[in-house]
């Protein structure tokens, strides 16, 4: 997983702007994370339900006020990965995937992790980290 300004799936491929920071804020800005999912020969041709989940520090769902009320932010989606006919067998297939989210109104100097969980796992690799800065000081 990869933290950029934007990402955009093409061709298979991952198109990723901006991508590779850590630090936002401390406005909302919109943002987009970049997945790369491999999935093995043994996977393929199953239905795959995947999730992503924006945490605090603690391990906590982040909620966002929304007309409803508290909201988390949470996607979620189905894959299903088949080998191409001139693979070679036993060679995984990439899954691209690219979120983008508008500004979101995050606390000012905290730290997040989006975390991914598919078909209930979470996968080595699958979280992404970053921090707000703090609001500046009123002169």
């Amino acid at each position: 997983m990869l933290l950029a300004d934007a990402v955009q799936v093409a061709d298979g491929k991952l198109y990723i702007l901006g991508g590779g920071w850590s630090v936002t804020g401390p406005q909302p800005t919109p943002a987009g994370i970049a997945i790369k999912i491999e999935v093995t020969a043994n996977e393929f041709d199953r239905n795959h339900h995947w999730e992503l989940f924006l945490e605090d520090a603690d391990g906590a769902l982040v909620l966002l006020d929304t007309p409803e009320g508290p909201q988390s932010l949470e996607v979620r989606g189905d894959f299903v990965a088949t080998a191409p006919a001139d693979a070679m067998p036993g060679t995984p297939v990439i899954v691209p995937m690219g979120i983008n989210f508008g500004p979101l109104p995050l606390t000012p100097g905290q730290r997040f992790t989006w975390r991914l969980v598919v078909n209930g796992e979470s996968l080595e690799g699958s979280t992404a980290s970053f921090s707000t800065r703090p609001m500046p000081a009123e002169l």
